[in-house]
């Protein structure tokens, strides 16, 4: 008798059979991986040294703390709140002296075009407008990148960063995304267009797509004088004085925190429905700790990172100061372009819980957040040039004087937290993605939310007679 010949299996069923495996053991390549780097440890132990063993056991204590689900979190929450306090405390001094500096020469500026005879809508255009804009972008700007990436390349040297992406994997896996948009993220603290320039990180296009799509969800350095002054005034202006820091940072925090929220759930949103797709697996083999070196921490930092980003910054502020200054200085029928156009924007401003002119300050803002508040103050005191404020208790005083309210303010930093990418990180998601469809998208999805999350909390604290 022949045997009987089974049939033969396609390829497509066992691709098949192989989906339904992997679906019912999410886990499973991540075991696998495991099984490997546990199975090579067992067979390379005997050939390991003494002295090889004694680093690994000291690097396996330290992650041991690192890594673990009691002490990791604190630990990498504290060392994100350090990096901003000295970020925050560290610029305040050389940003005062190269603002000092540059307005100094903007002075004379002044004399020499003068001297020169240069009609007054050009000196304006060119001195009060595009060189004052610059001037404030690099004086805000500089300082900060200048202390945060350096601190964050040494962690990053150290070996810490990759012990981050360890412990928020599994959260980022649940939304259908990489481990490593974390590192994105905190690159984004510093500078959106630097976090978006770092996607390059993550291998998967799909899930780097997500990051560069919800980076700007964390706030920028650009942003942070904005939210910080804003807190201070109203927030911590409702306790003593000695209460009134703790309280603006506690604010700030926990708009910090609610920007991360709002990453996780769009990522989650767009791996369900844009950017469908099971999150791919990290293997990430955690590097030994090692001693930073001080000169590629200074290159990487400053020139590849500060510099880089600095330089896109300044060539879409450049314009932006002169358009600025022409809004405000052109008249018609003695009120100013920018007055028409606050006017114009005033129901929709005031629908979100803003005025007319704080929804212009932002759009005049698009090139860098930097010149927002500039440009408010410009706007309220009817100056014709960017103005800054020279105390707090100054800025409450204008602000106060405009009809600012507790509403004002929580909506007025709501939409500084959420709304739309500057200029540069808009052209770094076009550089990165290659594709104006997606840098759109990088635009309307923080738009839509800022307007969606301003309008809820300005109806409802209207409807429940809170303001």
């Amino acid at each position: 008798m022949s045997a009987a010949i089974k049939p033969m299996i396609t390829l497509e069923e066992i691709c098949t059979e192989a989906e339904k495996i992997r679906l019912s053991n999410p886990d499973l390549g991540d075991k696998i991986v495991s099984d490997i780097y546990q199975n090579a440890e067992m067979i390379a132990g005997p050939a390991v040294s003494k002295n090889s063993t004694d680093s690994r056991s000291w690097d396996h204590k330290l992650d041991d703390v690192l890594t673990s689900r009691l002490f990791g979190y604190p630990i990498m929450f504290a060392l994100l709140s350090v990096i901003f306090w000295i970020t925050i405390a560290g610029a305040n001094v050389p940003s005062q002296m190269i603002a000092d500096t540059l307005f100094a020469f903007q002075d004379q500026l002044l004399i020499w075009f003068e001297l020169a005879g240069a009609p007054s809508w050009l000196t304006g255009i060119l001195v009060l407008g595009m060189f004052r804009g610059l001037a404030w972008v690099i004086a805000v700007m500089l300082p900060p990148m200048a202390i945060f990436f350096p601190l964050f390349t040494l962690l990053e040297d150290l070996g810490y960063l990759p012990r981050v992406a360890f412990n928020l994997d599994n959260m980022f896996k649940k939304c259908r995304a990489c481990g490593k948009q974390i590192l994105t993220m905190c690159m984004g603290f510093g500078c959106n267009a630097a976090g978006v320039v770092s996607c390059r990180i993550i291998d998967s296009p799909r899930e780097r797509l997500i990051a560069v799509l919800t980076n700007n969800f964390v706030p920028c350095n650009g942003r942070f004088p904005t939210l910080i002054a804003i807190a201070t005034i109203f927030m911590g202006g409702m306790v003593v004085s000695e209460l009134q820091i703790a309280v603006a940072s506690l604010v700030v925090t926990s708009l910090v925190v609610l920007g991360i929220f709002v990453t996780f759930a769009v990522s989650w949103a767009l791996s369900h429905t844009l950017l469908k797709g099971e999150a791919s697996s990290m293997v990430l083999e955690l590097p030994p700790y090692r001693k930073p070196q001080l000169g590629a921490i200074f290159y990487r930092s400053l020139i590849d990172r500060t510099i880089f980003v600095l330089k896109r910054a300044i060539i879409m502020a450049a314009p932006a100061g002169a358009i600025t200054w022409m809004l405000a200085n052109i008249y018609i029928e003695e009120i100013s372009i920018i007055g028409y156009l606050a006017a114009w924007l005033q129901p929709f401003a005031y629908a979100i819980g803003l005025d007319g002119f704080i929804l212009l300050a932002f759009i005049l803002g698009l090139p860098a957040n930097e010149i927002v508040m500039p440009i408010l103050l410009m706007c309220y005191l009817s100056t014709g040039q960017m103005m800054e404020f020279g105390t707090l208790e100054e800025l409450r005083d204008i602000l106060i004087n405009n009809n600012w309210t507790w509403l004002t303010a929580v909506c007025t930093m709501l939409f500084c937290l959420l709304h739309w990418p500057c200029t540069t990180a808009l052209l770094s998601a076009y550089k990165e993605t290659g594709s104006k469809k997606w840098t759109f998208l990088t635009f309307l999805i923080p738009t839509v939310i800022a307007f969606i999350v301003c309008f809820i909390v300005a109806q409802s604290a209207r409807l429940l007679n809170l303001v």
